[in-house]
């Protein structure tokens, strides 16, 4: 994981960067994290075109980079013991508000994060520069 940024009462927002987080994040939240990441990942390697004059063995340099620029954010937000807090998929960073991709932010078996973690949700939104309402980012209400 990646740090993001700090949060108000010690939490923490960390960035998930590989299937084995995802799938930790899914276990530990009791939710479908790890389902989303894997299609996001497999949509975003299939959209990448490396360059036609590429030798065969240069073809995938970039493709890591591709990737993370590319397919949604996913987020997990710690406190400073690491227990799990809220989970968000977030529109990727490169791309300006989205009306077709739906923002997701939720907490422990998709419970809503915003009950108890606005201050941390709102803290997020300020760092990466983006409004993250809760009636577009809870989808259970």
């Amino acid at each position: 994981m990646k740090f993001v940024c700090d949060a108000p009462g010690g939490r923490t927002w960390f960035r998930i960067e590989t299937e084995a987080e995802a799938d930790a994040e899914s276990e530990l939240m009791r939710h479908a994290v790890a389902k989303f990441f894997r299609r996001e990942r497999e949509r975003a390697i299939a959209a990448w075109s490396p360059p036609a004059s590429a030798p065969a063995i240069e073809r995938d340099i970039g493709l890591k980079d591709f990737v993370a620029r590319t397919m949604p954010m996913f987020l997990t937000l710690r406190d400073e013991d690491g227990a799990g807090l809220a989970t968000a998929m977030l529109a990727p960073e490169n791309r300006a508000r989205d009306e077709t991709f739906r923002q997701i932010i939720v907490g422990p078996a998709n419970s809503d994060a915003f009950e108890t973690h606005a201050d941390a949700i709102a803290a997020l939104a300020r760092h990466l520069r983006k409004e993250l309402p809760r009636e577009d980012c809870y989808p259970y209400s």
